[in-house]
């Protein structure tokens, strides 16, 4: 029996009632409130075994509180042996969250966005939203139980959920939201309309034109099968991402780490000039080659650049003890030496972006420091950083947020029970990433869902979507160091991080960083003020080392370090218009013209 206007989205919002995806509580980022509880059990526990084993071993001063401390103190054992820690190793070595409620929340977002995919087909006919079933459905009897169904699965899915706040949950709920809407034909009184653009004069647009949007975004999502994003950026890759064709250099594996050489397109005539590019231990060194247009690579291979990259690939168990000292020496010096044998007697320029930029800085100091030793100039004279921090304090630099997460949340011995073999898993590291980033999942997510009704937009966002969510372990050796050395001792900043070296009076000694000016090298900083993962407080290295700029002069040549800061972010590469701006700056810089 037809009863018209039986079931509107405000009355199915309504039956859902509260829930986690919600947000009412007005956080400006995602609360993993579970995680961080039972993170701080684990911080305290041991801690208590830690004590406990202080009781246990000195009998003859606690007597018999020494066997009831050692009672507890394997039983705790026991607690992080048989459950806590293999399961944190078994989900590193298999791509998985440790984090039990993390991966409890993927599992939820993966049924909600199926859930969202397959109601939205129900209505799509021929690539079209049908209007004339939503209408009967909506204003039908048996439509309002089909439809109240699924919001009831959808209000049972966001129960179950793990965390609170800008979620990646409350992204696919707005997106179901505007499901409803284009469902129902009406729009809401009682609740925000998700992606509701604004005129110039601040004005909503015209409901009309809002449901039509809600309609084609919801069309394209189909199309593309893109509602859960990862899956979606999967299979829209084919599990590779990159643009420019590129050959692994013989004798360049050393563990998991390779070097790739990219050669010249055909019809591009060579400048004589090579490019290393140095990459962060976090992430897929593809950052720097993403697609067609959105590669740094592809821009430097058009001004006749060779263009080398370290791939550090994901390491494993072999590799865990692997400390800076391989990832920023012996790599770079191998790396540096075949190259000099592919290109004899041409000019080497570096490229560096964020930690990969870090640990290459410090070595061309300390390479400036060995071939000054034997009377010898130093042979590269050129380092170009893309948010490339070097200072990590808790002023100026930015970082304080970060370092006191690490104070409050890093424990260097549990890190070493639970992934001392395994290495820190990427999921891990987002973590922190997540803190200083506030509501990136959301943002993220939103972004897409609410860009998805622009011709090319789905289809443009899959290869970075894709380097997104699926990072590298951090070996973790080379972490503790990072962490401890860098980020919290500020070791560069302040002249006491050491390296080793074939000069004996070199070998484990500080590195010297205002050698880098004494021997000429110049150092391009290009920065952003949007930047949260590297400040510009910190991306300082052109204004601390290096050929410096005269302050009394206004306009000067090549010769001197250069500093570029933009209102960008992090990762401003997936942008084919900052990414343009960027190359035209490096280009001039490395051909000496600024």
């Amino acid at each position: 029996m037809k009863t018209e206007g039986v079931v509107s989205a405000d009355s199915l919002l309504k039956l859902m009632g509260y829930s986690p995806a919600d947000n009412l509580e007005g956080y400006d980022t995602s609360v993993p409130w579970k995680s961080r509880l039972v993170g701080g059990q684990m911080r305290n526990a041991l801690l208590l075994k830690t004590s406990l084993k202080t009781i246990s071993d000195k009998p003859e001063i606690y007597g018999c509180m020494s066997y009831l401390a050692n009672m507890q103190r394997m039983a705790l054992e026991t607690f992080f042996t048989d459950h806590l820690r293999r399961h944190a190793k078994i989900a590193t070595r298999n791509g998985l969250s440790p984090d039990v409620f993390a991966e409890q929340n993927l599992e939820i977002e993966d049924l909600y966005a199926d859930m969202i995919s397959e109601l939205t087909g129900y209505f799509i006919k021929d690539g079209r939203f049908d209007r004339v079933l939503a209408s009967h459905v909506s204003s039908t009897s048996e439509g309002e139980i089909f439809l109240k169904k699924y919001v009831h699965e959808f209000a049972s899915l966001e129960g179950r959920y793990n965390s609170l706040g800008l979620t990646r949950l409350k992204a696919l709920k707005e997106l179901m939201i505007t499901l409803l809407i284009a469902i129902t034909g009406q729009p809401l009184s009682d609740f925000e309309m998700p992606f509701l653009k604004r005129n110039k004069d601040g004005s909503s647009v015209a409901f009309p034109d809002y449901l039509e949007s809600c309609r084609v975004r919801l069309e394209k999502l189909i199309e593309h099968d893109a509602f859960n994003i990862k899956k979606f950026s999967e299979r829209a890759t084919g599990g590779k991402i990159g643009f420019c064709q590129y050959e692994i250099v013989p004798g360049s594996q050393l563990h998991t780490v390779s070097l790739r050489h990219y050669r010249l397109p055909k019809g591009i005539k060579a400048n004589g000039k090579v490019l290393y590019l140095g990459s962060p231990l976090i992430n897929l060194p593809d950052i720097y080659d993403l697609a067609e247009g959105k590669s740094v690579i592809e821009g430097l291979l058009k001004e006749g650049y060779e263009v080398f990259l370290v791939d550090n690939g994901n390491p494993g168990a072999e590799e865990a003890d692997l400390g800076l000292d391989f990832y920023g020496k012996t790599v770079h010096d191998n790396n540096i030496k075949l190259i000099k044998q592919m290109f004899r007697g041409h000019e080497i320029d570096v490229m560096g972006y964020c930690m990969g930029g870090t640990l290459a800085l410090a070595y061309l100091a300390r390479r400036a420091e060995e071939l000054h030793a034997q009377g010898k100039k130093m042979d590269i004279k050129k380092i170009a950083l893309m948010a490339t921090p070097v200072k990590f304090d808790d002023e100026g630099s930015g970082h304080k947020q970060m370092r006191d997460l690490i104070r409050n949340d890093y424990n260097p011995l549990l890190m070493k029970d639970m992934y001392g073999d395994v290495n820190i898993p990427p999921q891990i590291i987002e973590v922190g990433m997540h803190e200083i980033q506030p509501g990136v999942q959301y943002s993220v997510a939103k972004g897409f869902f609410e860009r998805a009704n622009f011709p090319g937009a789905i289809e443009d966002a899959a290869p970075f979507l894709y380097w997104l969510h699926h990072g590298t372990r951090f070996p973790f050796q080379a972490h503790y160091e990072w962490i401890s050395y860098l980020f919290m001792d500020d070791q560069l900043f302040k002249g006491t991080y050491c390296m080793p070296s074939y000069i004996p009076e070199l070998d484990g000694k500080p590195v010297n960083m205002h050698i880098l000016e004494a021997s000429g090298v110049r150092i391009f900083d290009y920065r952003g003020d949007r930047d949260a993962i590297a400040p510009k407080g910190s991306c300082i290295a052109s204004e601390l080392w290096g050929q410096k700029i005269d302050k009394e002069i206004a306009e000067t040549k090549g010769g001197l370090n250069r500093t570029i800061e933009k209102n960008i972010g992090h990762i401003f590469v997936v942008s084919k218009t900052l990414l343009s701006e960027y190359l035209q700056s490096v280009t001039r810089f490395l051909r000496g013209e600024i």
